[in-house]
């Protein structure tokens, strides 16, 4: 939603709020006109709304002001005294002057402005000021709560962005610690391979070290997974077969950035290793509606089929997800065979793809 949006939304919420405020009150304004014997006790249901009505435009004006004052004297656990006082002391400045202005509103609207009795009108004031204090305190209230929401929000979106970081720094040690043991067992039986698989990870390792958004188009994370299976291609050559089946209007989409890479090592260290004749890796990435879906599945030993999806990849995946998206993302696994993981995400979108 824009700024623009967010303004009328709210504009049109204060308005409402304050309508529904003067429809509540016409009633007892009626009746108690009717008791007293008032001489306007004789206009219409639908004048006597009006009246009211305009006696609360000067609140609808104020809600804003308000609510900024409660958000600078947000009553907090550290500080209670000071934003109490202090809006107190605002309620005995704008409560009455809320009510003054009403006042000179209707007289003008009556036209009787000049016929108006000073005293009989102040004591008006007077007493209408006690009771429009809970109005007052209720705008007040309202704020309070939109202010400590708002410190809510800021505070967990603080901490998702903390939870976040840890939880991709976790990626590099594992990254590192899987494939550094991939290429020790490839070194024993040629040596020449092993130091091309080094010369790749160290390109990888650059990638991975580099300070990135927390979201990257989809065409990127696919560029760093490509990089990491021509890695396994050197370290098991002609046992890695890798499928890329990408929709269009699916490259642009954002995802987290490093998130397919431990989804793709899952696939080999727990999959496709322990097979003799290899396997095949899939991508499919695709759109439906407002959603990314992105599947992935590789090959898998009958014998490993029910100890996959149990390590610290997928869990690491599983976590980001939770903390980025909340209930707008799902990670499903199926260990097959073939074993498949199935992301589906929030679409959004970045840059398109060269």
């Amino acid at each position: 939603m824009t700024t623009r949006q967010n303004l009328v939304l709210k504009t049109f919420i204060i308005i409402a709020g304050w309508t529904l405020m003067a429809a509540v009150w016409t009633p007892p304004t009626v009746a108690m006109q009717l008791i007293e014997h008032a001489p306007t006790a004789h206009r219409g249901f639908a004048t006597i709304f009006l009246y009211v009505f305009v006696s609360f435009v000067p609140w609808m004006a104020l809600t804003p002001l308000l609510f900024r004052l409660s958000q600078s004297f947000a009553i907090t656990e550290q500080s209670v005294l000071v934003p109490l006082l202090v809006l107190s002391a605002l309620s005995l400045i704008v409560t009455p002057f809320a009510v003054t202005t009403g006042y000179g509103l209707n007289a003008l609207l009556s036209g009787d402005f000049a016929r108006q009795d000073l005293e009989h009108l102040a004591g008006a004031i007077y007493i209408t000021t006690f009771y429009s204090l809970p109005f007052y305190i209720a705008v007040i209230a309202i704020g309070q709560a939109m202010a400590y929401f708002e410190r809510a929000r800021v505070r967990e979106r603080h901490l998702a962005r903390v939870e976040l970081k840890a939880l991709q720094a976790q990626i590099q040690p594992h990254f590192l610690f899987n494939t550094l043991n991939a290429i020790s067992a490839v070194g024993y039986r040629d040596a020449a391979r092993a130091d091309a698989a080094l010369a790749q990870l160290s390109q990888l390792l650059r990638t991975v070290l580099t300070e990135r958004p927390q979201e990257i188009p989809l065409k990127d994370e696919l560029a760093f997974v490509q990089d990491y299976l021509d890695l396994y291609t050197l370290l098991m050559p002609e046992r890695l077969s890798i499928s890329l089946e990408i929709a269009p209007q699916a490259w642009r989409a954002l995802i987290p950035s490093l998130l397919l890479q431990p989804v793709v090592e899952n696939a080999i260290v727990h999959g496709i290793a322990y097979r003799r004749a290899g396997g095949l890796i899939r991508i499919v990435a695709d759109v439906s509606g407002s959603e990314l879906i992105l599947a992935i599945s590789n090959d898998v030993s009958e014998d490993r089929v029910s100890e996959g999806g149990t390590g610290l990849g997928l869990a690491n995946v599983r976590e980001r997800l939770k903390a980025l998206y909340g209930s707008a993302q799902q990670l499903d696994f199926n260990p097959g065979p073939p074993a498949c993981t199935r992301l589906r995400l929030p679409l959004r979108h970045g840059q398109a793809p060269a």
